[in-house]
């Protein structure tokens, strides 16, 4: 499995680029502004990209949608519940569904809470997290459709993975581009609130 993170845009938010070592077929999660970058990331790891997914459909992570899919013709694909967010959706998903990318399967894991609709990702001990989980913090819930009680749940799911799963966040808040399952436990400021904290 390949993983390219990659800074776009101005608000510190992360793309990602999944691949599939043995088909070289890949899925961008959510791409910023620049398209051209993300593109040229692709092709220099000698990726095909078939899928373009959002996390949530706010604008820094969805700014590259339309310039993406038309250089690479690759659908966009995001949760029902964020369909009026970004009508120019290709596929809606429901909860539960995974995707599939060559020989990788892709969980979709709904997160709601800092947008209705509002999903991570998980493969092989990876965490996709957007706007969801941060190195440290977790996504605000005072613009319309955040709810905290709602955030906190879906976070309480994730914790429920096993601590090695790498968390590959939506911005690049923290002290370090992505941590684990584990390490939130022990240092995210919000794990006593999700009831999750663990002392060292």
């Amino acid at each position: 499995m390949i993983i390219e993170q990659l800074e776009v845009g101005h608000m510190d938010n992360f793309c990602y680029i999944v691949g599939c070592e043995a088909t070289r077929k890949a899925l961008v999660i959510d791409p910023g502004p620049d398209a051209g970058q993300i593109v040229a990331a692709a092709e220099n790891a000698e990726l095909v990209i078939e899928m373009i997914v959002n996390t949530h459909t706010h604008g820094d992570h969805t700014a590259g949608n339309a310039a993406l899919k038309a250089m690479t013709g690759a659908p966009i694909i995001l949760h029902a519940r964020e369909a009026d967010g970004y009508p120019q959706a290709d596929v809606l998903l429901t909860d539960e569904e995974s995707l599939q990318l060559g020989d990788i399967t892709l969980e979709i894991i709904p997160t709601p809470g800092h947008t209705p609709g509002g999903i991570c990702l998980y493969a092989r001990g990876n965490l996709f997290t957007g706007d969801t989980l941060f190195v440290g913090d977790s996504g605000r819930t005072d613009l319309p459709g955040g709810d905290r009680p709602t955030l906190g749940a879906s976070i309480r799911r994730l914790m429920q993975l096993p601590d090695d799963t790498v968390v590959w966040p939506g911005h690049d808040y923290g002290p370090t581009p992505s941590s684990t399952i584990g390490w939130e436990k022990r240092h995210n400021v919000n794990a006593r609130e999700y009831g999750y904290y663990v002392a060292d």
